[in-house]
């Protein structure tokens, strides 16, 4: 594996999770902490060849290529250099997935003035791993089950199976507290969805008849005198779907600052709501590998169910299970 600093050449045979991917984004995952534009200049100068040969960024490897790879010397920047010290709970593992539980607070890659995400963490703390890609994202303030590739035909697996969302073949669960005291047991949601750009750049979504088509079904688990938690079930994975779908109803996620209410938020954060109240709390789906019936949970972080213990020490609780049976509580 290239190091910063390293004064040898390192050759190295793709094997079946390289195939397909073009030169440029392989050298980018392998040469963890060194600049993409570092890298396409030392392809495009020809320091890098592929079976002897010079090659072009865009060219793509496949299994047999002997990759040469020149010294590279890179000082990384100490501001952001290295990831936080932290470790991920591992709720599920084996040759082909890692799923954890993300915490709220990270995001999952790097970007936009975030220099190591939940990704560049675990590179990182597994230099033997060959290959991690995220499956699929959580914003940085939801916390939950995030699934990480550790082959390449695993992840494109799990891509196919995420996009047959609508045709259940992943079943995605959330766990939200909304405020407003919602009716219905269950109710779906089908409300199109567009992103926009603030004029400072940021992006925000909204319901549009111009936007894609997005679904939600949610079915209510407790209640309330002014809040209400709910489940959340994904037919279709738009942005920030969850938020902006409450939020049109006019229940807006505790605790969130995109599409909430702020005033609430600030009141919120006195008596104890620090962060949004989104977890992906459970999945279900075929293995990406095997197609085995695969099903993990992550049960409410501790702050979560802290806040909802001290609501229902002020309130009377309304609760239904599964099964659509309540009680009061």
């Amino acid at each position: 594996m290239p190091e910063s600093g390293k004064n040898s050449v390192s050759k190295i045979l793709i094997q079946e999770d390289g195939q397909a991917q073009r030169l440029d984004n392989f050298l980018f995952r392998l040469c963890k902490g060194v600049p993409k534009s570092h890298i396409c200049r030392i392809i495009r100068n020809g320091e890098v060849r592929v079976n002897g040969k010079r090659a072009a960024v865009s060219d793509r490897l496949q299994p047999g290529d002997l990759l040469r790879i020149p010294p590279i010397r890179i000082a990384l920047r100490a501001q952001g250099g290295a990831p936080r010290a932290i470790r991920f709970p591992v709720v599920y593992e084996d040759d082909a997935l890692l799923v954890i539980d993300k915490p709220s607070g990270i995001a999952v890659h790097g970007g936009s003035g975030v220099s190591f995400g939940v990704i560049e963490t675990l590179r990182r703390q597994r230099l033997e791993a060959k290959f991690l890609e995220l499956a699929h994202r959580l914003d940085k303030e939801t916390s939950g089950l995030l699934l990480i590739g550790k082959k390449r035909s695993a992840l494109t697996a799990l891509h196919e199976i995420f996009r047959e969302e609508e045709r259940g073949r992943a079943d995605k669960r959330y766990l939200l507290l909304v405020r407003g005291r919602w009716l219905d047991r269950l109710r779906d949601v089908r409300c199109p969805l567009k992103k926009y750009l603030l004029e400072n750049g940021e992006r925000r979504v909204c319901v549009s008849e111009e936007g894609k088509v997005s679904r939600t079904i949610f079915r209510l688990r407790s209640r309330w005198e002014n809040f209400s938690l709910l489940e959340a079930k994904l037919k279709t994975g738009r942005t920030h779907q969850i938020r902006v779908h409450c939020a049109s109803l006019g229940f807006p996620v505790a605790g969130d600052d995109k599409s909430g209410d702020f005033s609430l938020n600030r009141s919120l954060r006195n008596t104890g709501l620090k962060r949004l109240f989104l977890h992906a709390w459970k999945i279900a789906l075929p293995h990406p590998a095997t197609g085995e019936a695969l099903s993990l949970i992550s049960p409410l972080p501790d702050a979560l169910e802290a806040f909802l213990a001290q609501l229902s020490a002020h309130e009377k609780r309304e609760y239904w299970d599964d099964h659509g049976f309540g009680q009061v509580l």
